[in-house]
């Protein structure tokens, strides 16, 4: 497999999972949580997205088909999950159900929802891997080489959410405040825009 493939791999899944966009979504989301615990948060998103990304690179459209769900509805589905989730953060929802908490007694992990799925593991990146998958037609090389591209750029991902305490500390409680909200706004739009184009695939 050419060096050029390759990249070109790590390009589409790059684009389409965005971890340096991501990263101050989870700052804002694990606001709050202290260093042990944003680790844990951000290792068991990757590794569930990894296994979601891989159950659909190897078994593609099987995998909605089989429970009667298409593309544009896994999309439009995936969208309106990611708006409830704008919501929440430009309302400040998940922080006044964190002050009413003692720390040990925080039930509200965004590791699944919304991080590992749809935000890394959406629509856009799981549709990229289906159709990388059939593009290697059959051939196990380029499938294999396909999935280690994908969890070394989840590794990176990884890597970058690490820094979201760094990221805190620089913009401080009010910094932390307006980029909550504007994350949510951009949120809200990017999940219009997921919905949009299911219903324009449909």
């Amino acid at each position: 497999m050419a060096f050029s493939d390759i990249l070109a791999i790590f390009v589409a899944l790059f684009v389409v999972i965005d971890p340096i966009g991501i990263t101050p979504v989870f700052a804002a989301l694990t606001r709050g949580r202290s260093r042990e615990e944003r680790r844990a948060i951000a290792a068991r998103a990757c590794l569930i997205a990894v296994g979601i990304l891989t159950l659909f690179g190897l078994l593609g459209e099987a995998v909605l088909g089989g429970v009667g769900i298409s593309m544009p509805a896994f999309r439009i589905a995936g969208g309106i999950l990611l708006f409830v989730t704008a919501l929440d953060m430009l309302f400040e929802r998940r922080s006044k159900r964190r002050e009413g908490q003692a720390p040990a007694e925080h039930d509200d992990d965004p590791a699944v929802f919304p991080l590992a799925t749809p935000l890394i593991a959406g629509p856009g990146s799981i549709t990229t891997m289906i159709l990388l998958s059939e593009q290697a037609g059959g051939d196990w090389q380029r499938i294999a080489m396909l999935h280690v591209v994908m969890i070394l750029l989840l590794s990176t991902a990884f890597a970058l959410l690490l820094t979201a305490g760094a990221l805190t500390r620089v913009l401080g409680k009010v910094g932390i405040n307006v980029a909550t909200r504007l994350l949510g706004v951009l949120l809200a739009a990017l999940a219009v825009q997921i919905v949009l184009d299911g219903i324009a695939a449909v």
